[in-house]
């Protein structure tokens, strides 16, 4: 883990492209992982890697996450968040489907591309009991997308986009990551001097991260009840009769973590209410630096627990729902905000 914060701290050093430590912790994991033979009693420890010390590092990111930034983007931002979040939450699982894409990489590309990519792959992988494959395949197909569109975005918005909050809203709706997002906003304020697109672009991005504790309930009732009507569709002979009350009630599908995600981000908004700003150090401190060592630890972990030959015959088909995903939901923040400039 460590060893995947430090590189990205070279790379950004050097080449001035943002780049988290998250994602780099996974392929280090990956490389140490199918390098080394890992003795059996590191397992319990990757155990909990990948589910305590994920939840709880999901936990930290909603300490800068405040519900006043949701209500300063006023009656423009929040439409366009939530015709691109419902685009991809939509289109994704569909096009997934239509490809022959498996259900659980198919939800987790949704949950990635459409909310906020790394952060939302290991939010909702534990709740639909994703193979490590799958996590795998999700983080690095929305990496690559995510920074493709870092590097092309602030220029192609440049060109296309009507005014600064037009930019600002289309980066926020378009990149996955939030650092990618603000490298994106950052780039474009210095090459075209427009501070206004960036406070718009991260204004907009941390509005679609809140999708997270609506989207990750969704996402897991879909999942969980579609392995259900597989698992009824060849019932035991002796199994009782199917009844409606197991998928009955949507709160069963709520991850009790996003309750404690939830709570934290109440007190984050009410801080900033009361304006105490004495709570400032403290929830920038939880909120930036223990959810990125929490989540590279358990990125890592994933990273360990994937074995080379579970990769192996992944092909395109992914890389493709995950391509059109981005294209969509993109494509959609962009339509939308054309009408509020």
């Amino acid at each position: 883990m460590g060893v995947g914060f430090a590189s990205a701290s070279l790379v950004t050093a050097a080449t001035a492209i943002p780049l988290s430590g998250i994602p780099l912790s996974i392929l280090f994991g990956l490389a140490v992982g199918n390098t080394l033979t890992l003795p059996p009693s590191v397992k319990p420890g990757l155990t909990f890697a990948t589910k305590t010390v994920l939840q709880t590092g999901i936990v930290c990111v909603a300490a800068k996450l405040s519900f006043t930034e949701l209500l300063s983007t006023g009656a423009t931002g929040i439409p366009v968040v939530l015709s691109s979040v419902t685009a991809g939450m939509l289109f994704i699982p569909w096009f997934g489907r239509q490809l022959g894409v498996d259900r659980p990489t198919s939800l987790l590309l949704t949950a990635g591309t459409s909310i906020c990519g790394v952060t939302a792959i290991t939010a909702l992988a534990p709740s639909i009991n994703a193979p490590p494959r799958a996590v795998a395949v999700a983080v690095g197909n929305t990496v690559a997308f995510g920074t493709m569109g870092m590097l092309l975005y602030p220029y192609l918005a440049h060109e296309i986009c009507l005014t600064s909050s037009h930019v600002g809203m289309s980066l926020g709706t378009g990149i996955h990551d939030t650092s990618q997002v603000l490298g994106a906003a950052a780039s474009y304020d210095q090459t075209f001097q427009d501070p206004e697109a960036m406070r718009a672009a991260a204004v907009t991005k941390l509005t679609r991260n809140l999708g997270l504790a609506a989207c990750i309930p969704y996402l897991t009732y879909v999942g969980n009840k579609e392995s259900g009507e597989e698992s009824s569709s060849n019932p035991p002979s002796d199994a009782p009769p199917p009844t409606i009350s197991g998928l009955s009630t949507f709160t069963k599908y709520v991850p009790p973590f996003l309750y404690a995600f939830l709570g934290v981000s109440l007190l984050r908004t009410t801080a900033d209410l009361l304006a105490l700003d004495a709570a400032a150090p403290l929830f920038d401190f939880v909120g930036k630096d223990c959810s990125k060592y929490l989540l590279g630890t358990a990125m890592a972990g994933v990273g360990l627990s994937t074995k080379k030959e579970a990769l192996k015959g992944v092909g395109y088909k992914p890389f493709a729902v995950g391509a059109a995903g981005a294209t969509v939901v993109g494509g959609t923040g962009f339509a939308v905000g054309s009408l509020f400039c």
